[in-house]
């Protein structure tokens, strides 16, 4: 027996959907194909299905307080590969998210870390070109 998979995507608890709705709108250059403002939010771009969602008051307890511990940092790593991550750092930082470290290469590529506004952090990838 198999589970049956159709799709998969990423989703992201938050109490300020408005906040990473703005944030993500414009790291990804488009809005949200559906929207409730206030709660549900979803984007998709090549390669992936982004949610945010505000849980119910009776789940935030779950979602929130206990994700997030005693630091201030998100639960998620979200990995973008880009084509450019020179204009993608570019990008970021126009947004007001300078990316808190250098540059990293690896057998894989190079990659930056940056963060949204929930703390979730950012892999911006490119891989080995030439």
């Amino acid at each position: 027996m198999s589970l049956g998979l159709c799709n998969g995507f990423v989703t992201v608890a938050s109490d300020q959907v408005e906040v990473l709705v703005e944030f993500y709108t414009r790291l990804f250059s488009q809005p949200p194909q559906t929207e409730s403002p206030g709660t549900y939010a979803e984007y998709q771009v090549p390669g992936l299905r982004l949610a945010i969602f505000k849980p119910s008051t009776a789940h935030q307890r779950e979602f929130l307080e206990l994700a997030r511990g005693t630091e201030a940092r998100g639960t998620m790593s979200l990995c973008l590969e880009v084509k450019d991550i020179y204009g993608a750092i570019a990008h970021l930082t126009a947004m007001g998210y300078l990316p808190p470290g250098p540059l990293m290469t690896a057998s894989h590529g190079q990659e930056i870390y940056g963060y949204d506004p929930d703390g979730n952090r950012l892999i911006l990838h490119q891989g080995p070109t030439g």
